[in-house]
């Protein structure tokens, strides 16, 4: 099944900063576009790192403090205290960018947002030049999709085109992105590649199996070593 991309939720108009724009311009930037970070590109528009609100706050963190190093501070600590130092995006930033391409699934961009603990992830071509970002709500729009077209996805490209199951056979109701799958199919191996693929749709929560068969088929799919859903792809229009 063709799984959703970054390029299919990220955002494309993306605020970005020079290495030389000044503190205060990335603050009134920030706080005009309503985001929360902006990549700091070259004149290439190649990606060298991010500044966040969270790199812009250790100024507010360390005022009234001195700027020497202290005996045993810790390194985190001690570039925190650069950063409230800081005047340029340059000093501000946090560097190596951690970024993502637009072919990444959206499962594995968000498990890497999760792994480094970052809030979102500048999209570079294959060039490493910005063409997007997507952040943490951005992955969460596959799970906004309305009920409807979830239940199109699974008539059309579950039951149909990759099963070639006739939807009269299978009812498929969807409420807030929870399907039941019911009716009755010739082999049990098939009711269960049917459940699989339907939990694979986008914006699909969860799925109740009321499927019934004729065939118990499961022993003789074991004994062959062969998985099914292993050669299974879902395509839509225009993704070949």
């Amino acid at each position: 099944m063709r799984q959703w991309l970054v390029q299919d939720v990220m955002t494309r108009d993306v605020l970005t900063v020079a290495p030389d724009t000044p503190y205060r311009e990335i603050v009134d930037s920030l706080v005009r576009r309503q985001v929360t970070a902006a990549p700091v590109v070259d004149g290439d528009r190649r990606v060298i790192g991010v500044v966040s609100e969270a790199d812009l706050l250790h100024k507010v963190e360390f005022i009234g403090e001195e700027h020497e190093r202290r005996t045993f501070e810790r390194s985190s600590r001690r570039s925190a205290r650069a950063k409230a130092h800081a005047a340029v995006a340059a000093d501000l930033m946090t560097t190596p960018a951690i970024t993502a391409l637009p072919e990444t699934s959206v499962v594995a961009a968000a498990r890497r947002m999760e792994g480094d603990r970052v809030k979102r992830l500048p999209v570079v071509d294959g060039d490493g030049l910005l063409v997007g970002i997507v952040s943490r709500r951005d992955l969460l729009r596959m799970h906004m999709r309305p009920d409807p077209a979830i239940r199109e996805d699974i008539v059309e490209y579950v039951l149909r085109r990759a099963l070639w199951i006739d939807p009269v056979c299978v009812e498929v109701d969807v409420v807030d992105g929870r399907v039941m799958l019911a009716g009755r199919l010739e082999r049990r191996s098939t009711a269960g590649l049917a459940v699989r693929l339907t939990a694979e749709v986008p914006g699909v929560v969860a799925v109740t199996d009321r499927l019934a068969w004729d065939y118990d088929d499961s022993r003789l799919v074991r004994a062959s070593g062969y998985a099914f859903g292993d050669s299974v792809q879902l395509v839509r229009p225009g993704t070949e």
